[in-house]
């Protein structure tokens, strides 16, 4: 499963997978495709540098990617405790509400919230940027649009490709226009932030807006079927996330999360703005209902959304609310049905590309070579 963009770097499989969890960005590398870390979770430096120091010791010398979140606009002079000033308080009470419903205790004493929306400013990316460079990263993703320049051109003088993901064909040539090297042609049915074109539609619009910068078809892909469909719609390679959430290497920490995403179909997410304040595909829960029901306050705008639900959302977690646990999958959660290896799930995409080929080979009547 080879291209132009994957013999550039180096891999075997133009199998390219984003995730929070260095052991399967780096099983993934192993296997023979492209570990991409996700960073956003890392507001402090040295805990991105542990895990790339971890990284390092774990691939084997096979190149690995980082991805960051810069937000295409950016507020200056705006502190974390004056943003968080600006939520009204009948959403604080929503939430109070929705929580004491659910009878969802509280965290435990000197246990402070976990993930919070600071790591969606651009100050924050920066710092990660300044951790990340002083190892050998060979890509580096923003999942917010094009990176500012200055990024651009850090990362180009390191020989560091850079991507961004589009949810439509305009997006994609601002992208090529920054200088992006990559770019990923994300559909509606991704999880997390996605925009509202499918993917079949959506590959093809995008590689030929970028043409001759390569394109990876992301959205809705989980089999090797679907991975030889993206590159026959001018794709250069797959971009793939939900999939390795039930991997025996995800640190979910969250039986019962894994059990609902193993039993969930491809039905059972919806695009709601809970989670941040933007529109994000992620398992559709009694949290997400009631935010999405018009009798309530409504979300808020970015960044003010993720802040209001951090501690939230940490308590939902810490304490497996079974009816309010969610987290962000595309619809390919349909099947997400095993817990499987990393090395298993390279091991079945590439099986299924190669008799998907062989398929179409037959179709067109010529022998498989």
């Amino acid at each position: 499963m080879k291209t132009e963009l994957s013999r550039t770097l180096g891999i075997e499989h133009a199998i390219f997978g984003f995730t929070p969890f260095p052991a399967v960005a780096a099983a993934l590398t192993r296997a023979g495709g492209f570990g991409v870390l996700g960073a956003v979770r890392y507001t402090a430096p040295d805990d991105l540098a542990r895990d790339l120091d971890w990284m390092q010791e774990h691939t084997d010398g096979l190149p690995y990617g980082l991805d960051v979140v810069m937000p295409a606009k950016k507020v200056e002079g705006v502190t974390e405790a004056e943003v968080e000033a600006m939520i009204p308080e009948e959403h604080r009470a929503f939430v109070r509400a929705t929580l004491a419903k659910h009878g969802v205790p509280e965290l435990p004493e000197g246990e402070a919230s976990g993930w919070r929306i600071t790591g969606w400013m651009e100050q924050v990316a920066r710092n990660q940027l300044d951790v990340a460079f002083d190892y050998p990263i060979k890509l580096l993703a923003n999942a917010l649009g094009s990176p500012p320049p200055d990024v651009v051109a850090r990362a180009h003088d390191r020989g560091v490709l850079v991507a961004a993901l589009a949810g439509s064909a305009r997006h994609a040539r601002h992208h090529a226009e920054a200088g992006i090297d990559v770019v990923v042609a994300q559909g509606y049915e991704a999880g997390g932030h996605t925009g509202e074109i499918a993917s079949m539609v959506l590959t093809p619009e995008v590689v030929d807006a970028v043409s001759p910068l390569p394109v990876l078809a992301a959205g809705g892909i989980g089999s090797g079927e679907q991975i030889a469909a993206g590159l026959a719609l001018g794709a250069q390679g797959v971009w793939l996330g939900s999939i390795w959430l039930t991997t025996t290497e995800a640190e979910l920490h969250s039986r019962a999360l894994t059990d609902k995403l193993l039993a969930a179909g491809s039905g059972d997410t919806v695009r709601s703005r809970a989670l941040t304040g933007k529109p994000a595909r992620q398992l559709r829960t009694e949290w997400t209902d009631a935010w999405d029901d018009p009798a309530g306050p409504g979300t808020l705008p970015m960044p003010l959304q993720g802040l209001l639900v951090a501690e939230a959302v940490s308590r939902i977690q810490r304490h497996e609310v079974e009816p309010l646990l969610g987290t962000p999958v595309g619809q390919i959660v349909g099947r997400m049905n095993s817990e499987r290896s990393v090395r298993q799930v390279v091991d079945d995409l590439t099986r299924g590309f190669e008799q998907a080929v062989d398929r179409i080979n037959r179709i067109a009547g010529r022998s498989a070579q």
